[in-house]
């Protein structure tokens, strides 16, 4: 067993190392002073050894952080008529039901289980045993520090809150143990990256249990909560006994594996077929202006649906939202004083929300597929004034689609504002209004940036580009931390204002720079 443990995370190392060296290699600054067989190199592979380990270490706690924070206390705490012990079990029990057969481990396809058992022909029992236990284990040591801090904080009783770790690990081997019976019994192989419709629906289900009930006033005795997370340890427990026990993992693992290798072309092909279909193929449609304006003008128009149609739904959600909003605080005037408080000073909370709502990438996905890929081959293309006026062009047509949703969070929180009470300052609802087309406005020029400062994709459409996922990343954990932030609207939308001034100017320095030597096709 701990042979297999060994090679089994030697692999999955090995797969890792490669991939931050090779993320390195692309880290505009540094790879010109790296060699060219970089993989080669002891020092850089024991660093990049040391950076896997302490990943390996982070990925154990971090995502259980993120998920307690936020889908379990983050959204908890706007739930202020229902005690904290009884939101916190209620929600984590539904979400863990979630979670159980939406990421099993057990019958997740990857690349390093494929190399073990379909290429060097390991045992298949013994790998996936050794495996499915090593992630249980990462389970309960992941879940068990932040099951006690938030759970204890909102009282729940420390006993119960050592055993949730184990609650979770106990509803996942229940339903691997299921699928495997249902496999015996049908021959179907469950497949977590193939989710079926009914299972989707399932979740939606559940997902409205957790967060809606609590919103009605609803919400499941503590006891009650307690006393079906026990119910999971034991059918854990019981189900111990049908994986172990089970002898098919390598006709199930060769089915799950066997198109792994060309499961990646699939995607791209399927990929390609959808972004295709999204394009109007209306030969009518024209343009009367000439230059890169008359190519924007065709682009825009020719791909309104990926483009606006996003923009349009997200617009009208947030107006539902707000309206609803509105009209709640009429008819429960006794809620105004605390979301009056809320609006006041959550404003980098939106921060996160605008980030969300932001259609960046999908732009500059649309423009590489179905634009630039072709376009980098030409010299032309690549020329300073060009880049930097095809950059503007486009600059304000992503402003255009993001502005949308944009204004109409705005003055939803102007509207929200006023309705709970309003402010003595008239210039909160302006800078209010502001700071989040500001918001938008900032998104949209990082994203369109950073593309043109480390186009990512290679003409396969390949992302290839290590440094523009860690700048996507580093991205989202601004954003997530800027939701714990909380500062009155005047500080933090001034704030906002001039920091996207000033990006502003400096990405287009960076651009007009830059963006010839970076702009190209990546091998």
């Amino acid at each position: 067993m701990y042979k297999t443990l060994r090679i089994s995370f030697s692999l999955k190392n090995t797969y890792r190392v490669n991939s931050i060296l090779f993320a390195i290699k692309q880290i505009p600054l540094i790879k010109k002073i790296l060699p060219d067989a970089l993989y080669g190199v002891r020092g850089l592979k024991i660093f990049a050894n040391i950076i896997s380990v302490i990943w390996e270490v982070i990925s154990v706690f971090l995502g259980k952080f993120l998920y307690f924070i936020t889908m379990v206390c983050g959204i908890g705490i706007l739930y202020k008529n229902v005690p904290e012990d009884q939101t916190f079990l209620h929600i984590l029990l539904f979400l863990t039901v979630i979670g159980a057969y939406m990421n099993t481990s057990l019958f997740n396809p990857t690349r390093d289980k494929y190399y073990a058992m379909i290429q060097l022909r390991m045992n298949a029992r013994e790998y996936t045993l050794v495996n499915y236990g090593y992630m249980i284990l990462k389970v309960i040591v992941g879940f068990l520090p932040f099951s006690l801090l938030f759970g204890m904080q909102r009282g729940v009783p420390v006993w119960f809150c050592i055993l949730i770790p184990f609650a979770v690990a106990g509803i996942k081997a229940a339903v691997a143990a299921y699928s495997l019976w249902d496999y015996e019994r049908s021959g179907y192989v469950y497949n977590e990256n193939k989710i079926r419709k009914h299972l989707w629906i399932f979740a939606a289900v559940l997902l409205a249990l957790a967060y809606g009930l609590p919103a009605a006033g609803i919400i499941l005795p503590a006891a009650a909560s307690m006393a079906v997370m026990g119910l999971f340890i034991l059918a854990g427990i019981i189900s111990a006994r049908k994986i172990i026990s089970f002898g098919h993992y390598r006709e199930v693992n060769q089915e799950l594996l066997g198109q792994v290798v060309s499961q990646m072309d699939t995607m791209k092909q399927a990929a390609r077929i959808v972004s295709d279909r999204s394009i109007s193929a209306d030969v009518s449609i024209t343009s009367k202006r000439s230059g890169f304006e008359y190519l924007n003008e065709l682009f825009i128009k020719r791909h309104r649906k990926i483009l606006w149609k996003s923009a349009v739904r997200l617009a009208g959600i947030c107006l539902v939202l707000s309206c609803a909003a509105a009209v709640a605080l009429t008819l429960a005037p006794g809620a105004r004083k605390e979301i009056n408080e809320m609006v006041m000073t959550w404003l980098p909370y939106f921060t996160f929300i605008m980030y969300a709502v932001n259609r960046g990438t999908g732009f500059t996905k649309a423009l590489f597929m179905n634009c630039d890929h072709s376009l980098l081959t030409y010299s032309f293309y690549k020329q300073p004034r060009f880049i930097l006026k095809l950059f503007r062009i486009r600059l304000r047509e992503i402003m255009k689609i993001n502005a949308l949703p944009a204004v109409v969070v705005g003055a939803g929180l102007c509207a929200v504002l006023y309705a709970s009470g309003g402010t003595e300052n008239p210039l909160n609802y302006v800078v209010l209004f502001v700071s989040i087309l500001c918001m938008s406005l900032f998104f949209s020029i990082h994203y369109l940036t950073i593309y043109y400062l480390l186009q990512p994709y290679n003409a396969g459409t390949e992302m290839k580009s290590g440094m523009y996922q860690v700048i996507l990343s580093v991205t989202y954990l601004v954003c997530f931390f800027l939701m714990q932030v909380r500062l009155p609207i005047l500080v933090f939308g001034i704030a906002c204002i001039a920091f996207c001034v000033v990006y502003s100017v400096v990405a287009s320095v960076l651009v007009y720079r830059f963006a010839p030597k970076t702009f190209r096709l990546r091998t």
